[in-house]
Parts: C-alpha cells; sequence; structure tokens
C-alpha cells in the first residue's frame, strides 16, 4: 500500500528529473527534428505532460485543460483518442514556445499533486498503478531525450558538448570468455508483485537448450576487425534486409563514427572525440548486430537466453545507468562472471517483438502502449547508459525496427 505522500515524492522527482536533463540546453536546442524518429525536447516535455493530463485530469468534471489544442499536437500514438498531429512534423511547431510548455508542466504538475494529496485511501490504492504507469512512460521519454538531443547535436558542424565528462580508462580489454548455461524447461516473465509493463506478462514456461553466452559485450576494437575485413562491403555475412540498408544507407560504421585520416572519432554527449577501442561498441542496428555475429561464427542470444541468464547469475542490478552520469558506455569491469548485462548498451536479441503465449494488453487507449507495436520490431534487453536504472528489470522487454540505430544499442554473442 503506498501513501499519498511517497507517491506525490515520486511524481516530483520523476517530473524534476526530466527537466533537469534539459538544463544545458539553450532555448534553440528545445525545437530540432533532426529526422522522422526524433522528436523535439519541446515535445518530448509537453508529451509526458499530456500523458498525465488525458488519462488522469480530463476524466474529472471539474478540470479545466490549459490548452484544448494541446490534445492534438501531443497526442502521441494513441488513434483512440483522436487524430495525432504528424510525428515527422513535430520539429515544424515554433508554437506553443518553450516558456508555454513549461507553463503547461507546472499547471498539470500543480493539478495532479493537488489530486493525490486529497484522495482518500481506497481511491488512491486504485489511481496509483495509473500514476506509476505515468511515471515509468516519463522515464522512459527521459532516455528517449537524451537520445534525440545527441542526433540533433551531430548534425551540427560544429558538434555541440551537452555536458563536458573526463575520458574513461584505456585499459586493455580482456579475451572473451564464454559461460554455459544448462538448457531445460525454464519460466519467463515478471514474478514479482511491483511494476510491469504488460508486455512482460504473463509468466510462462519455455523449454531452452544449452547455450552460451560472452562474458562481456563487443568492444569497438573488435567491431573495427569487422570494418577492416570489409564487413560493409561483403554482402555474405547480411540479411538481405539488411545488406539493402547498407547499400542504401550508405553505412560504412556504426552510427557517430566518423574517420579522419587514420583515426576514427566518435560523437558522444561529452563531444566529438577519439574512440576508445575498449569501449562497447554502441550505436548499431540488429542488421550490424547480426552480420557482426555471423562474421565471428557466433549468433545473438534469444531474448528467453537472456533473461534465463540474467535471473540465474547472482542478482546485481548495478550497472552503467543514467545516474552514472557518463550518457556513454564504459569499459566492463572485472567483479563479474557475465559482464555489462545491465546498463551501458542495449543488446540486440534474435527474437522478434511478439507477445507470450495468453498475453492480453490494458484495457482502453492504454491498450496501444505496447501491443500495437508487435510487428517488424526487435527485442533488445538490459537497458544503456542513458536508462533511469530504477526503470529496467530483467524481464524488461525493448523492441525497436531492425534498422534503427540512434538507440544505444549493442552486441554481445551467443552459441
Amino acid at each position: 500500500m503506498i501513501s499519498n505522500q511517497a507517491l506525490i515524492q515520486s511524481f516530483t522527482m520523476t517530473r524534476g528529473k526530466t527537466e533537469s536533463l534539459c538544463n544545458p540546453l539553450e532555448i534553440e536546442d528545445y525545437v530540432i527534428q533532426s529526422m522522422p524518429d526524433v522528436s523535439p525536447p519541446k515535445w518530448h516535455l509537453a508529451h509526458t505532460t499530456w500523458f498525465f493530463e488525458t488519462f488522469l485530469l480530463l476524466p474529472l468534471t471539474h478540470y479545466k485543460p490549459f490548452n484544448p489544442i494541446f490534445q492534438t499536437l501531443f497526442n502521441s500514438y494513441y488513434q483512440k483518442l483522436g487524430q495525432p498531429y504528424p510525428r515527422h512534423k513535430r520539429g515544424y511547431l515554433a508554437r506553443p514556445t518553450v516558456q508555454q510548455v513549461y507553463a503547461y508542466r507546472h499547471y498539470v504538475d500543480e493539478k495532479i499533486i493537488k489530486y493525490l494529496h486529497e484522495l482518500p485511501q481506497d481511491e488512491l490504492q486504485r489511481i496509483a498503478p495509473l500514476i506509476i504507469l505515468g511515471l515509468e512512460h516519463e522515464q522512459q521519454h527521459q532516455e528517449l531525450l537524451l537520445m534525440d538531443i545527441k542526433h540533433n547535436f551531430s548534425l551540427d558542424p560544429v558538434y555541440p558538448i551537452y555536458q563536458r565528462k573526463s575520458d574513461k580508462t584505456h585499459s586493455p580489454t580482456q579475451d572473451v570468455d564464454w559461460v554455459a548455461f544448462s538448457g531445460g524447461v525454464m519460466e519467463a516473465g515478471y514474478a514479482g508483485d511491483g511494476f510491469c509493463f504488460d508486455n512482460e506478462l504473463p509468466r510462462h514456461s519455455h523449454f531452452l537448450a544449452d547455450y552460451q553466452l560472452a562474458n562481456r559485450l563487443v568492444t569497438n576494437d573488435e567491431y573495427l576487425e569487422f570494418i577492416e575485413a570489409g564487413g560493409y562491403k561483403t554482402p555474405d555475412w547480411w540479411l538481405s534486409d539488411g545488406w539493402d540498408a547498407v547499400v542504401n544507407n550508405q553505412w560504412q560504421a556504426p552510427a557517430y563514427w566518423q574517420q579522419q585520416g587514420n583515426e576514427w572519432y566518435v560523437f558522444t554527449l561529452n563531444g566529438l572525440g577519439k574512440l576508445n577501442p575498449n569501449e562497447p561498441v554502441v550505436h548499431v542496428s540488429y542488421y550490424e548486430a547480426d552480420a557482426y555475429a555471423r562474421f565471428k561464427q557466433a549468433r545473438l542470444p534469444s531474448e528467453m537466453e537472456w533473461e534465463h541468464a540474467a535471473t540465474t547469475l547472482p542478482a546485481k542490478l548495478k550497472g552503467n545507468f543514467l545516474e552514472e552520469n557518463h550518457l556513454h558506455p564504459i569499459h566492463a569491469s572485472e567483479d563479474e562472471t557475465v559482464k555489462q548485462l545491465l546498463g551501458d548498451v542495449w543488446e540486440w536479441t534474435l527474437s522478434p517483438y511478439t507477445p507470450y503465449p495468453g498475453y492480453r494488453p490494458l484495457k482502453g487507449a492504454l491498450g496501444e502502449y505496447n501491443g500495437k507495436f508487435m510487428s517488424n520490431q526487435m527485442v533488445l534487453r538490459g537497458g544503456s547508459c542513458v536508462t533511469p536504472s530504477s526503470h529496467i528489470r530483467t524481464t524488461y522487454r525493448n523492441f525497436f525496427q531492425p534498422d534503427k540505430r540512434w538507440q544505444f544499442s549493442g552486441i554481445r554473442l551467443a552459441k
């Protein structure tokens, strides 16, 4: 049972964190949309507010909306709630201003806090799951916000610096070890009594053959071997659609890499700098991850293998997450049997994003949250360096189309 004050505190902290992530931005940075997948920072601030206003405040008869047109402008994809403003045109919106969007946030925050403060206990327990879903949704947008800022900044030839952070260690990377796991009939899916998304349910049985996982993520230096061996010039290692993506997009390296003479550089939220060979490779598509695995005569893990390994190993919910403030993958630590399972990069799996047996989406418009995307996407696991640590679980299922690279995605090999 959660108290009024505890829920208000969680709400205030999460909403405040989103705004703090915008502190390094100049006013001009709030409105840029560098590609259709990216949303301007101003839109993220407004949409996460729209969520609370739409699902919590508008059903209240006494609530007066901040601005009715916001119901269209900041609806992401909820068709049951009307026609959303086109995603690829979000960068067209010079108005409302940034100042007005912040006013919108604070208006809704004030109403939500007052509402929660006055709720009797029985009603609070009924509404708490919806508030918590809204906060988890906002944490997703905290990660998206940093992904989008990075992509926006990367196209500016002055390479804006979001934050200044000292360089990480360049100590040698240890050789890969293969960790064996015994198969059999396993249980997967969320089993706790806290929050989870509907796509993590229901818990169910499945069969795994024996398998092995690499004890760490693939590094930049290792991925360079693939590039230098003609990885982006040799169709043999690629899925057909993957090779088409290479040709059509003229890929020659992971996103944000650039070659200057004989040196490789990479753009990060800490600016443009020389590529650290020992950091995990990041910003690769599923196609690139799969091609690299074939090049190494290995494969990607299935999502069930990944979850089994993560739940079999000693529970350590730690890693390089948003709170570490690196905002970039770092060198593997030496103290874990399987390193970097959590944090650093989202790990591509070979599993398509489909429903678990017996899956049921949420009722009403919230049923569009996850279920409608269960087609043409691949599952990623483990969280990244820009994922809030309180947001991740070993059962968490992220998903992207196989050609996407602007998310913080990387590679772990399996056999």
